[in-house]
C-alpha cells in the first residue's frame, strides 16, 4: 500500500457503504463524477481532514457491508476524509475483526481464550473447522476473549449486509455454532443479561447496589428505569453543582474500578480546572481483559444508569461531548445503548437543554474492532481520533490534552455507574460499605470450574474464599488466576486475601478488573499460561522493542518447556525471568508491564515447571 492512490475503484455497494456514513461526496476532489467547477478549485479538504476521526466508522462501515475491506473501498474512503492510504492501511490491519483481503461473507469467530479454553474450546473449534469447510461460505476465526466467559465456550457469528447480522452461540456446541453461522436470523435468542448475575433471585438481592436493576426493569423502557430511581442522581447533581459533584466522588473515596485504582475525584477536578476548551469525556467499555464482561451485562442489562452516568461525569469536567467507546465483539450492548441513547435524546435527557437545566450534552457510541490495547486510555484516544491504537508517552496527561488534544476524563463502565449511589445515598454512606482504602461495591467476574459463574457484586474487604464458595468451586481446585491475563495466579491455600486493592497487593496479587477465574485439576496449567503468552504477542501493538520482541521471546520459551523441544527448561526459566523483567521495565504501557505478570506467579507460587 502506498502514500498515493492506486487504480483501484470501489464497487458500487462499498461506495454506497461509505456515502451512508459521510453522505454523498460534493466534489471529484471526494470522489465524485468531475465537474467543471472541479477544475478551477479543490473544495472540502480542510473540512475533510477534520473528520478523520470517521475513518474507524468508515472501515466499520465497509466491513459491515461488504465482510472485508478491499483498496478499492479503503482507496475511496481516503478520498473521501483526505486520508494517506499507507496510514489507512496501518489502521485496517491494526484490528483483529477487518480483513483487508478477501473472505466470505460471514465470519464465525470461535474464543479460544482462558475460560473457554478450560471448557473445551479446541474441540469445539476443531467439530466446527470440520463441519464448516471450504465453500461453506464461512470463515472459521480463532478468537481471543469475546466476553461470554460466564457461557463458555462461546461463539460470535457475523453475516456482512444491510444491514449485517450477528448471532451469539453461548455456550455452544458444534451444532448450535454451526446453526448460528449459516442462519443468523434463526439462531437462538440470547438470554436475558439477568442471568449472568447469580445473585438475582437469590437470597441477599437486596444488597446489590449496581446490579439492583438488572433483571428488574425493561432495559429498552426509559419509564421504567425512572420507576426505579433512574435520574435521580442527575438531578441532584444539577442541584449541587460541578463542584458539589466532584467533590462528593472525592469524599466517597470512589477509585478507578479498570485495574488502576486512580482516584476519580483527581481525575475529575484536574480535568474540570484546566483552561482549555472543550473538555471531552470517555467511556472505556473495551473490556478485553481475558475473563472480563461486567461492563457487557451493565449495558445489556441496565443501559440507561450509564446514559446517566455520562451525564453527570460530563457535567463535573464541563465536558459537553462523550465518548462510548465499546467493543466491537459486543452486539447486543451495542445495541442496548444506541436504543438508550436515543431515548434519552428524544426525552430532553440527552442534547442542547438536558432537563431544562441549560446544560448541553451527548453521547457517541464509536465501535472497537477487536484490539486489546485499546483498553488503554491513550491508545483508546488514538482509536477514535482514527489513528493506529498504540499507547502515547505521559506526560503530558490526557487530563491536560486527551482526545484531540483536549483536556479529557476517561472512566470505564463500573466505575461510573459507582457515581449514581453515590450521589443518591450520599458520600459518607458509600464510604461506609467496604473498607477504609477500598470504599464501596465492586464487581467480580467469576469464570472456569465454578458452578454458578457470572458477575458478583460484593463489598470491598470479601474475601476469596467467600466469593468462591458463593460461585461454587468444582472437582479439586488447583489454582486461581486473579485480574486476568495481566493479573496473577494464586493457591488454594490463599482464599483468605481480602478482595481490596490494598489487599490484594500485600499478597503479591493484583486485583485487576475484578477478574477471578477458577481452575480445577483438570485444567493443563502449562497449556494455560502458553495461551496466555500467545494473546500477549497477538495484541501487542508493536509499538515499542521490549513488548514487541519480550512477548515473541515470552511465547517461545514456553513453547519449548511445554513441548519439550528445549535442552534444559532451568535455562528457559531463567530467560523468561529475564525478559519478562525488560519487558516490566521499559515496555511503554501497562500491556508489556504485566505480561509477565502469570506466568512469573505460576512458577513461583504454583511450581508450574517444576
Amino acid at each position: 500500500m502506498d502514500l498515493r492512490f492506486g487504480d483501484s475503484k470501489p464497487t458500487d455497494e462499498e461506495r454506497a457503504a461509505v456515502d451512508a456514513l459521510l453522505g454523498p461526496p460534493e466534489s471529484s476532489w471526494e470522489g465524485a463524477d468531475r465537474s467543471d467547477a472541479d477544475l478551477r478549485w479543490a473544495r472540502g479538504g480542510r473540512e475533510a481532514r477534520e473528520r478523520r476521526d470517521l475513518l474507524l466508522p468508515g472501515l466499520h462501515a465497509v466491513n459491515d457491508r461488504i465482510g472485508w475491506i478491499s483498496e478499492g473501498a479503503l482507496d475511496y474512503l481516503c478520498r473521501r476524509l483526505t486520508v494517506p492510504p499507507a496510514e489507512a492501511y496501518g489502521v485496517a490491519t491494526f484490528y483483529a475483526m477487518f480483513s483487508v483481503k478477501p473472505r466470505p461473507s460471514t465470519v464465525l469467530h470461535v474464543c479460544t481464550d482462558l475460560a473457554c479454553a478450560a471448557a473445551g474450546a479446541s474441540e469445539l473449534c476443531a467439530g466446527v473447522e470440520a463441519r464448516l469447510g471450504l465453500g461453506s461460505g464461512v470463515s472459521v476465526e480463532r478468537s481471543p476473549c469475546l466476553g461470554l466467559c460466564e457461557r463458555a465456550p462461546a461463539a460470535l457469528a457475523i453475516k456482512a449486509g444491510d444491514p449485517v447480522r450477528t448471532a451469539v452461540s453461548a455456550p455452544a456446541t458444534v451444532e448450535r455454532a454451526v446453526l448460528a453461522a449459516s442462519a443468523p436470523d434463526s439462531a437462538p435468542e440470547e438470554p436475558p443479561a439477568a442471568l449472568a448475575v447469580p445473585q438475582v433471585g437469590r437470597a441477599g438481592r437486596e444488597e446489590l447496589v449496581l446490579l439492583s436493576r438488572v433483571g428488574v426493569v425493561d432495559p429498552a423502557s426509559l419509564d421504567d428505569y425512572r420507576a426505579h430511581g433512574g435520574y435521580t442522581a442527575l438531578r441532584q447533581a444539577f442541584a449541587i453543582g460541578p463542584a458539589g459533584v466532584i467533590r462528593e466522588v472525592t469524599d466517597a473515596g470512589l477509585v478507578g474500578r479498570g485495574g488502576a485504582a486512580f482516584p476519580t475525584g483527581r481525575k475529575w477536578q484536574a480535568t474540570a480546572s484546566q483552561p482549555d476548551h472543550p473538555h471531552y469525556l470517555v467511556c472505556n467499555a473495551d473490556e478485553s481483559e481475558p475473563g472480563t464482561f461486567k461492563d457487557r451485562v451493565v449495558m445489556e442489562g441496565d443501559p440507561y444508569s450509564l446514559v446517566e452516568a455520562m451525564t453527570i461525569a460530563g457535567y463535573a469536567v464541563g465536558a459537553h461531548k462523550g465518548y462510548l467507546y465499546l467493543r466491537g465483539e459486543y452486539p447486543r450492548a451495542l445495541e442496548r445503548m444506541e436504543h438508550a441513547i436515543g431515548q434519552a435524546r428524544a426525552r430532553g435527557l440527552l442534547g442542547d437543554d438536558v432537563l431544562g437545566q441549560g446544560y448541553a450534552f451527548d453521547i457517541e457510541i464509536r465501535r472497537g474492532a477487536g484490539a486489546y490495547i485499546c483498553g488503554e486510555e491513550t491508545a483508546l484516544f488514538n482509536s477514535i481520533e482514527g489513528y493506529r491504537g498504540e499507547p502515547r508517552s505521559k506526560p503530558p496527561f490526557p487530563v491536560e490534552k486527551g482526545l484531540f488534544g483536549k483536556p479529557t476524563a476517561e472512566n470505564n463502565v463500573e466505575t461510573l455507574v459507582n457515581v449514581l449511589p453515590i450521589l443518591t445515598m450520599g458520600s459518607q454512606a458509600y464510604a461506609a460499605i467496604g473498607t477504609g482504602k477500598s470504599t464501596g461495591p465492586k464487581l467480580f467476574c467469576v469464570s472456569g470450574s465454578v458452578d454458578r459463574p457470572g458477575i458478583y457484586e460484593l463489598p470491598f474487604g470479601a474475601t476469596l474464599g467467600e466469593l468462591l464458595d458463593l460461585a461454587g468451586v468444582r472437582k479439586r481446585l488447583r489454582a486461581v488466576l486473579l485480574g486476568g491475563a495481566a493479573g496473577g495466579f494464586v493457591r488454594p491455600d490463599e482464599l483468605d486475601i481480602p478482595l481490596t486493592f490494598e489487599g490484594t497487593r500485600e499478597a503479591g496479587a493484583t486485583l485487576g478488573s475484578g477478574v477471578v477465574l477458577a481452575f480445577d485439576d483438570t485444567v493443563p496449567l502449562p497449556r494455560l499460561l502458553l495461551r496466555i503468552a500467545e494473546f500477549f504477542r497477538d495484541e501487542s501493538c508493536g509499538q515499542c522493542v521490549p513488548c514487541r520482541v519480550g512477548t515473541v521471546r515470552q511465547e517461545e520459551a514456553l513453547h519449548r518447556i511445554v513441548e519439550r523441544t528445549g535442552a534444559d527448561a532451568a535455562s528457559d526459566i531463567a530467560l523468561l525471568r529475564e525478559v519478562g523483567r525488560a519487558m516490566k521495565d521499559a515496555s511503554i504501557c501497562g500491556l508489556g508491564q504485566t505480561a509477565w505478570n502469570a506466568v512469573e506467579s505460576a512458577i513461583d507460587r504454583l511450581g508450574a515447571y517444576e
